[in-house]
C-alpha cells in the first residue's frame, strides 16, 4: 500500500511541475477561450484582450500616428470683386446682379515642418485667399500668414504663431522606390483628418501640364479634393511629399494621385525663407527632343540628349560657347534626355555659381562652364486637377 501511495503522490508532483512549465513558459497552450453569454443566454467565445501596446503584423498604426499630429486642415475665405457699378439702380436693372460679395471658402491641407510654426502647403490651396485659418489635429486654430509662394512648384510657406506645435520629420525621396507602401494624410471633402494607403506607383512623372518643374511621386494612395498640401509618408512616418493633384474623370481618386518630393519642397522653403523668393538658374535656351526631322536640319546624329535650336544673344549660354545645333548631354555631372530633365537641371543650379556641360557639337564632344542667371518671373501656371 506505501508502494502505491508513494508511486502516486510522485506522479502528481510530476505533473503538477509539467503544468507549472508549460503556464510558465507556453501559456497560450492551456489558456481558454473567454467564454461569455449575452442576456440571451447564448454562450460566445471571445479572444483575450491583447496587450495594449502590441501592434498587429503589417499595421502602420505607428506611422500614422507619428505625422497625423503634424498634418493640419488649411481653410481658405476668399471675397469676390463686385463690379464698380453693382450698387447702381439702372446698372442692375439692365444687368442683373453682378455678385453678392458673399465669401468664397476653399478647403486644403498641410503639414508642420518647423517648431517655428511654418507649414508647407500647394500654392494652389491659399492662391488669392483674402483669409486662412489653420485646424490643427488637436482642434487648435490659427490665423495663417503667407510666407511665399511658388507657382512653378505649386509650393507656398505658411507660419502660424502657436506653441507646443507638432513637427513631421523629414525624409529621403529619393531612397523611395516603385513598390514602397506609403500614407497620404489630409482632410478630403472636409470630413476630417484621414488616413490612407497604398505603395509608390512611379517615379520622377513629368509632362503632366500640372507644373512647370515637375519630378512627381505617383502613388494609388487615396487622394481627393481636399488632400491638396497633406503629407504623403513612408513605414516609418517620415515625410516623402506634398500631395498636390490627382487624374480623375469624376473629381474623386481613380488610384493616380501626384505628390511633390520633399527635396524639392526643402529647395522651396530655403528660398522662400532666406531670400523671400525661389531663385532657380537660367541660361537662356530654347531647347528641343531630338526628333530625326530636327536632327536632320542640324546635321546632329546624337541619339540622346537635348537639342538646342536657339540661344539668346548675350545670355549665359551664348557667353559660354553654347550654340544652336548643339546637343546637351549632362548638366553639372547629370545626365539629362529630355527638355524637363533639362529644365529641371538647369533651373537646380544656383545663379551666379559657374557649372559643367557637357555638350556634343556634331561628332565633337566638349565640355562648357555655363555661368547662369536668375530665371525670370513666369508667367501664370496652368494647373490641371488639382486636389484641392
Amino acid at each position: 500500500m506505501r508502494r502505491y501511495w508513494l508511486f502516486f503522490s510522485q506522479a502528481v508532483t510530476v505533473l503538477l511541475a509539467a503544468w507549472f512549465v508549460v503556464t510558465t513558459l507556453k501559456p497560450d497552450w492551456v489558456r481558454r477561450p473567454a467564454s461569455v453569454s449575452l442576456s440571451t443566454g447564448v454562450p460566445l467565445i471571445e479572444s483575450p484582450a491583447p496587450a495594449p501596446t502590441a501592434t498587429p503584423a503589417g499595421s502602420l498604426r505607428l506611422a500614422a500616428q507619428r505625422a497625423s499630429a503634424a498634418v493640419v486642415s488649411i481653410n481658405t475665405s476668399t471675397v469676390p470683386e463686385r463690379h464698380p457699378h453693382a450698387n447702381d439702380p439702372w446698372f442692375r436693372f439692365f444687368f442683373g446682379e453682378q455678385g453678392n460679395g458673399q465669401p468664397q471658402a476653399g478647403l486644403g491641407s498641410g503639414v508642420i515642418i518647423s517648431a517655428d510654426g511654418y507649414i508647407l502647403t500647394n500654392n494652389h490651396v491659399v492662391e488669392g485667399a483674402d483669409e486662412i485659418e489653420v485646424v490643427l489635429n488637436d482642434s487648435r486654430r490659427a490665423r495663417a500668414k503667407v510666407i511665399g509662394t511658388d507657382p512653378e512648384s505649386d509650393l507656398a510657406i505658411l507660419k502660424i504663431a502657436l506653441e507646443r506645435l507638432p513637427v513631421i520629420t523629414l525624409g529621403n525621396a529619393d531612397a523611395l522606390q516603385v513598390g514602397d507602401q506609403v500614407l497620404a494624410i489630409g482632410n478630403p471633402f472636409g470630413v476630417g483628418q484621414t488616413v490612407t494607403s497604398g505603395i509608390v506607383s512611379a517615379l520622377g512623372r513629368n509632362q503632366l501640364g500640372i507644373n512647370t518643374f515637375e519630378n512627381f511621386i505617383q502613388t494609388d494612395a487615396a487622394i481627393n479634393p481636399g488632400n491638396s498640401g497633406g503629407a504623403l509618408v513612408d513605414v516609418n512616418g517620415q515625410l516623402m511629399g506634398i500631395n498636390t493633384a490627382i487624374y480623375s474623370r469624376s473629381g474623386g481618386s481613380m488610384g493616380i494621385g501626384f505628390a511633390i518630393p520633399v527635396s524639392t519642397a526643402k529647395m522651396v522653403l530655403e528660398g522662400i525663407v532666406k531670400d523671400g523668393v525661389v531663385r532657380r538658374g537660367w541660361i537662356g535656351v530654347e531647347p528641343a527632343e531630338l526628333s530625326p526631322e530636327l536632327m536632320e536640319t542640324f546635321g546632329v546624329k546624337a541619339k540622346k540628349g537635348v537639342l538646342i535650336t536657339g540661344v539668346l544673344q548675350n545670355g549665359p549660354a551664348a557667353q559660354a560657347g553654347i550654340r544652336p545645333g548643339d546637343v546637351v548631354l549632362q548638366v553639372a555631372g547629370k545626365q539629362v534626355a529630355s527638355v524637363s530633365e533639362l529644365l529641371a537641371g538647369v533651373a537646380a543650379l544656383k545663379p551666379a555659381e559657374p557649372a559643367k556641360f557637357q555638350v556634343l557639337r556634331r561628332d565633337d564632344a566638349m565640355e562648357l562652364s555655363v555661368t547662369p542667371g536668375v530665371r525670370p518671373k513666369p508667367r501664370a501656371v496652368a494647373r490641371q486637377a488639382p486636389a484641392r
